[in-house]
C-alpha cells in the first residue's frame, strides 16, 4: 500500500479546534463571573480604579465612540476567563449607560455610537471601500486601479456594470 504524503503547510482541516484541547487558555476554562449582576459589579470596581476611569476619560476627549470603548472592555474580559461573551453581552447595556454617566459627570460631550447614523446607513461609499482595500489588500488595489487606468487610457470614461440580477434594484410591489 502506497503511504500518502502529507503537506506540512496545508490549512487545518475546518473544526479542527473542536477537537483539542484549550483549558491551557483562560477562555478554555470556567469564567470567573457567569451571573452578569457579579460580573457587573466587578466591571465598576474595575472602571473606578484611578488610572482606568482617567484612561476612559481621555479616550472618551479623544472622540472614541462609548459602544467601542465595551467591546474592548468585553473582547479584554472574555478573552482572560472573567466571563462568558454571553455574559459580557447581557452587561453590554448597562456599561454604555454608566460610562456615559462618566462623561455626564465630567460635562464632557461623548459619541455613543461608531456611526451618526447606525440605523440608517444602507451602503457603504466606494471612497470608503477604497481607503480599506488599499490599506488592507494593496495587490487588488493596485488590480482595480490599473483596469480604471487602462480605461481612461483607451479613450474612455469608466463603464457601468452590466444589469444582471446580482446588482439590479429591488422592485418594490
Amino acid at each position: 500500500m502506497e503511504q500518502k504524503k502529507f503537506d506540512l503547510l496545508a490549512p487545518a482541516p475546518a473544526g479542527i479546534s473542536l477537537t483539542e484541547e484549550n483549558r491551557n487558555y483562560p477562555w478554555g476554562n470556567p469564567p470567573k463571573y457567569s451571573d452578569p449582576n457579579q460580573a457587573m459589579d466587578a466591571a465598576i470596581r474595575s472602571l473606578e480604579t484611578p488610572s482606568t476611569r482617567s484612561n476612559l476619560i481621555k479616550m472618551v476627549m479623544a472622540g472614541v465612540s462609548i459602544e467601542s470603548l465595551i467591546e474592548g472592555f468585553i473582547y479584554a474580559g472574555f478573552e482572560s476567563g472573567k466571563f462568558s461573551l454571553d455574559t459580557g453581552l447581557l452587561m453590554k447595556p448597562s456599561l454604555a449607560l454608566y460610562l456615559a454617566s462618566i462623561a455626564e459627570e465630567e460635562e464632557m460631550p461623548y459619541r455613543m455610537f461608531e456611526s451618526d447614523e447606525p440605523l440608517e446607513e444602507d451602503e457603504i461609499d466606494d471612497v470608503h471601500v477604497l481607503k480599506i482595500m488599499k490599506k488592507n489588500n494593496p495587490r487588488m488595489f493596485e488590480f482595480v486601479k490599473e483596469k480604471v487606468n487602462e480605461e481612461i487610457r483607451a479613450g474612455g470614461q469608466p463603464q457601468e456594470p452590466e444589469q444582471s440580477f446580482l446588482n439590479s434594484e429591488r422592485e418594490v410591489e
